[in-house]
């Protein structure tokens, strides 16, 4: 049976989404500050090697932020068109809750995270 929610419930989702979005954005740039910083102080040709293979996965993830960021204000913008054609007791009406968002969220907060825990050690050993 799928899960219904108000379009309050859903927008406030999606603004949660939003901010942990900017907040991973922000800190990509933190940790390519950090694998820069690492690269300046070694000329290990192994050394720039893991440096070159961290600053492309934080390219992936922004991609996958950028993505993320589209899709969930997409859906914003069909929940605000709706809100548009129905006006009346929309707000009381129920919505098909967007799965999909919710899972890709999690799967990227996983691979974020486990991303974090390589470069922390990897700066750990280098620094």
């Amino acid at each position: 049976m799928e899960t219904k929610k108000t379009i309050d419930q859903l927008h406030e989702e999606h603004k949660t989404w939003l901010n942990k979005l900017l907040f991973y954005k922000d800190e990509l740039v933190i940790m390519a500050k950090r694998i820069n910083e690492v690269a300046e102080k070694n000329t290990s040709t192994e050394l720039h090697s893991l440096c070159d293979h961290f600053r492309n996965q934080l390219i992936i993830q922004k991609e996958q932020i950028d993505i993320l960021n589209h899709d969930i204000k997409s859906h914003e913008s069909y929940l605000e068109a709706t809100m548009r054609k129905n006006i009346g007791d929309i707000e009381h009406e129920n919505f098909t809750d967007h799965k999909k968002h919710r899972e890709s969220i999690v799967i990227f907060e996983k691979l974020f995270k486990e991303l974090r825990e390589e470069l922390i050690h990897f700066l750990s050993k280098w620094m």
